[in-house]
């Protein structure tokens, strides 16, 4: 079956055949504050543009059918960046997550976090714990947000899990596989992604899902994330059913 999403946006999206969708999008929330700057505007207003638009974004996955959107949202590096737009994010984040806890009865749509939680306010962390704890009852369309992460360090934090279960004769090193790896990094239970759009017109993968993005297909674009659309979106599934993925195989 295949949907034409002409009326969602002036700009005619690509088709896409809504039997063969991937099971898990991931994307990388790039271009904010270049938005911003193009228009003369302060960073900050860069990042309240990007999450409206992630808002929109997570609305449209779970209405076109997606199992699980994955979002870079703040990375173990962005603590770097000037501490007024720091605390934009977070606050964008507390913001977001007050709305969702009154919002995902309604919805339906489940939140994990990706990342070391530890390090966010205590506020903001336990808001995080309220929505996993709200999303354990019931099922449906999973949005995972990467907060304060960086996939060499969900990798390290990984092998010392398995390193300290090891130590305590829970496993034994000539046990270890991919599977059994997998099960100790944020994403466990969780299929790879497919595919991973970076907005922006960046081409890198920015230390987003190392492990999980072993063959995940790209897809990059010069639209910057607050300008992105459910066109985008569409435009970027059809590239991705274009393809042919073989694994390594012929």
């Amino acid at each position: 079956m295949e949907m034409d999403f002409f009326h969602i946006k002036k700009k005619r999206p690509q088709q896409v055949d809504t039997n063969l969708l991937p099971i898990h999008v991931a994307i990388i929330m790039d271009g904010n504050g270049r938005w911003a700057q193009r228009r003369g505007l302060p960073r900050t207003a860069g990042h309240v543009a990007g999450a409206e638009s992630f808002r929109r974004i997570a609305t449209f996955s779970k209405e076109l059918g997606l199992q699980y959107l994955t979002v870079y949202a703040f990375s173990t590096e962005n603590w770097k960046r000037p501490q007024e737009e720091v605390g934009t994010i977070m606050g964008l984040l507390r913001k977001y997550l007050q709305e969702a806890i009154e919002e995902m009865a309604r919805d339906h749509i489940k939140l994990e976090f990706f990342g070391d939680l530890q390090s966010l306010d205590p506020e903001l962390r336990d808001l995080c714990e309220q929505t996993r704890e709200i999303s354990k009852t019931y099922d449906g369309f999973q949005v995972n947000v990467c907060l304060n992460y960086g996939g060499r360090d969900e990798i390290l934090r990984a092998i010392r899990a398995w390193s300290a279960d090891c130590g305590a004769g829970m496993c034994q090193p000539d046990q270890l596989t991919e599977s059994v790896f997998s099960n100790y990094m944020y994403s466990s239970g969780i299929p790879d992604p497919e595919l991973i759009i970076r907005p922006s017109g960046e081409i890198r993968t920015s230390n987003f899902l190392l492990w999980q993005s072993a063959y995940s297909e790209y897809y990059f674009t010069d639209v910057l994330w607050p300008d992105f659309s459910s066109s985008d979106l569409l435009n970027a599934i059809a590239s991705f059913q274009r393809r042919s993925r073989r694994f390594g195989g012929v």
